[in-house]
């Protein structure tokens, strides 16, 4: 190892720091900062993202970069010339920036973001519209200027920031194949369940206290290291925070627990991915996750794969009697509570919908983000056009706009290009799931004891401790044997709902 590669791991690993500073502020300003700082917020946040700009493209960067580059290959390890590599795609991402309109979108999301946590509350979308437009317009400008410096168009340039590599000609494959397939499974898995006896209740109320107790008696189960991360609530969950301080959020329906126990279980899969990746290389490129797909992957292999499975409920029911201090009764032995954690019911909101339906939901946002960017579409008649999608596809009238366009912070913090990693990562999911469990048969009657070290074993050596150092694909192949792709998940759905299998 040379003194100039050293020395752009060093730059590197300020930048690093810089978007810690950063994570902890935005995670501050969604779960405890009052509504009179946003302002504020926003021009410190703009000023934290003006200073990565500006060391990003600086002549101290390129002049590192280019003399590391004119290094000889053998004199850097594989890892090493994936990050030098990673370190260019940075600066070419950043260059193609001015700096003016990264800091005009840093204030312009944070604005948005506060005014809609209000606009959501009331439903008022119309009274919104001004700080979406000015979003979606400096989104819009930005995805022009990387899809001119790229080579790529304006959409595939936003999908590029989330998930590396990925594009439209690889996602549209995978959602034809769902969009044909899905109307016809969610039926059928709709008529076997309306043929069963209905579940019994789960009669609360479920204070909140005894919610957060069981969620983070979960977390810790799971494998969540406490002593660098915590668990919080928003308005939105989520999982943010900085390097060795993996914040994870939730939110509590005193009537309902199963939502935040669900939710506290998928915001614990990023987190283990966050904690799991290789310390050595924390600090740079490589050493970060491997894209949204993956990161998705990683919450939907623990929240849907496994946490919904009829071993998990066999370990769960007398852990949430004994959490909830409820009645020894049928209600809540593990055939009733697994009917409750796989009951299938199109709905609204998307973070609380079942995974046979949830794709749906990516599948239509995939479509109006495209037309938004695109300027196909005005955010005027997003509202009607988000409506008439749910009804195509679900069936189901939108009563108005909290439940509709609005119920998503994603648009609003300007995050275009985001919403198809869920669905690929519903994908993926399924696909380690099938390998892991293929590759070591103890998985799963290890989770009906309560025990995930095998699994979070499998996902540490395939998965996390992989971070950046291969693309997505090439993790996957060489995880599961095959590309990213949707069989799995369809062949998982069917498994479980329709054919009923014990381990499903």
């Amino acid at each position: 190892m040379t003194t100039t590669y050293q020395a752009l791991e060093r730059h590197f690993a300020r930048l690093s720091s810089l978007r810690d500073a950063s994570g902890i502020l935005s995670w501050d300003k969604e779960v405890i900062m009052p509504h009179g700082a946003a302002e504020r917020r926003g021009d410190v946040l703009a000023t934290l993202a003006g200073l990565e700009h500006e060391m990003t493209v600086s002549a101290k960067t390129a002049d590192l970069l280019d003399a590391a580059e004119a290094l000889p290959a053998e004199r850097l390890t594989p890892w090493q010339r994936t990050n030098l590599a990673l370190m260019r795609r940075s600066y070419q991402q950043a260059t193609a920036l001015p700096g003016d309109l990264v800091e005009a979108l840093t204030q312009a999301t944070t604005r948005s973001e506060m005014a809609w946590r209000e606009a959501r509350e009331n439903s008022d979308y119309a009274g919104y519209l001004p700080h979406l437009q000015e979003v979606l317009t400096l989104t819009q400008q930005t995805a022009r200027a990387r899809a001119d410096a790229l080579g790529l168009s304006p959409y595939d340039a936003l999908l590029d920031t989330f998930d590396p590599g990925t594009r439209q000609s690889d996602i549209d494959p995978i959602f034809t194949q769902l969009q044909a397939q899905l109307p016809e499974l969610i039926g059928s898995v709709l008529d076997r369940q309306a043929a069963l006896p209905p579940a019994l209740p789960l009669q609360g109320p479920f204070p909140t206290s005894r919610q957060e107790a069981l969620g983070r008696s979960l977390m810790q189960q799971l494998g969540f290291n406490a002593a660098r991360g915590r668990l919080d609530v928003s308005l939105h969950p989520f999982c943010g925070g900085a390097t060795y301080d993996v914040r994870i959020t939730t939110r509590y329906d005193e009537s309902d627990f199963i939502p935040a126990m669900m939710g506290i279980i998928h915001e614990t899969g990023h987190a283990l991915y966050d904690q799991g990746l290789p310390a050595e290389w924390i600090s740079q490129p490589v050493g970060q996750a491997g894209g949204m797909t993956l990161h998705e992957s990683q919450s939907l292999i623990m929240e849907m794969q496994i946490c919904r499975s009829r071993p998990f409920a066999d370990w769960l029911a007398p852990v949430v009697q004994k959490g909830m201090n409820a009645p020894d009764t049928k209600a809540w032995q593990a055939d009733n509570l697994h009917r409750h954690l796989t009951q299938v019911s199109p709905g609204f909101i998307r973070v609380d919908a079942d995974e046979v339906t949830y794709p749906a939901h990516i599948l239509l946002r995939y479509k109006l983000e495209k037309a938004l960017i695109s300027g196909d579409l005005a955010l005027k008649d997003l509202p009607a056009a988000f409506n008439d999608g749910i009804h195509s596809l679900l069936g189901l009238k939108v009563p108005d706009d909290r439940r509709g366009c609005l119920q998503d912070i994603h648009w609003p913090e300007g995050l275009f290009g985001y919403f198809p990693c869920y669905a690929l990562g519903a994908m993926a999911a399924a696909q380690l799931r099938a390998a892991a469990c293929t590759q070591n048969p103890d998985i799963l009657p290890s989770v009906a004891r309560g025990d995930f070290t095998p699994l979070l074993t499998w996902l540490r050596t395939n998965v996390h401790s992989k971070a950046s150092s291969a693309p997505l694909q090439d993790i996957l192949k060489n995880a599961t044997g095959a590309p990213l792709q949707a069989d799995a998940f369809l062949t998982h759905i069917r498994r479980r709902y329709l054919d009923q299998a014990a381990d499903a």
